[in-house]
């Protein structure tokens, strides 16, 4: 009687695990994931199937492939597209299916960033009260066109052939207007000194040195 409820026992044990290995059909699931405005590949997409907790994730083309069991649902997830599920059926009578799953743009309205150029409240407050009220866009528009600035550029300018040339030029009809005689020399220029003590006289060298 003991040996006879053994073997009964086992008999019934590998009849439900014969079952349970027939239910357990595995499905080899392949697709590609494909954009519903304009049907682009959707690449490297999440894919997750809930049921067992394993997954894979889409490659370049949007193409997957992993193993399911018919009646697992299957996530799928991708930035900038809504969640979309699946659930394998469970009436395939292959051991290969293949899906083509069409993912919805999702439109994404992020809230507004206000960027300032001070990293701290502590640096705003500092450049505030440092801040000079006065010196508006037209001042310092004025101050960088001005005659000093324009010629402290245009001394760290490197010289073109054009500039060259025109210099070289100038030397030479000043050479060949002197040719023969003695080159001029201002200082020794009468109207020169005259034009020069009249300006002194005047205060123009102390108005300009004020300005």
């Amino acid at each position: 009687m003991r040996y006879f409820l053994l073997a009964l026992s086992l008999f019934i044990f590998g009849f439900s695990y014969s079952q349970n290995k027939k239910s357990e059909k595995l499905i080899q699931l392949s697709g590609v994931l494909v954009s519903a405005d304009s049907l682009d590949q959707v690449s490297y997409a999440s894919i997750m199937n809930k049921t067992t907790h394993n997954g894979t994730i889409s490659d370049y083309y949007g193409y997957f492939s992993f193993v399911t069991r018919p009646g697992d649902t299957i996530i799928f997830n991708a930035f900038g597209f809504k969640t979309g599920s699946y659930i394998v059926p469970d009436t395939l009578s292959e051991y290969r299916y293949s899906i083509i799953h069409i993912m919805i743009p999702d439109t994404l309205i992020l809230p507004q960033v206000d960027i300032y150029p001070w990293p701290s409240k502590e640096a705003f407050a500092k450049a505030f009260i440092e801040m000079d009220p006065y010196d508006d866009a037209i001042r310092r528009a004025h101050r960088q066109l001005s005659g000093e600035n324009l010629a402290a550029i245009a001394a760290r300018l490197p010289t073109d052939g054009k500039l060259a040339y025109n210099w070289q030029a100038q030397q030479t009809r000043t050479m060949l207007y002197t040719k023969g005689q003695t080159p001029i020399n201002n200082l020794l220029n009468p109207v020169a000194w005259s034009k020069f003590i009249q300006s002194w006289k005047n205060g123009d060298f102390q108005r300009e040195s004020g300005k």
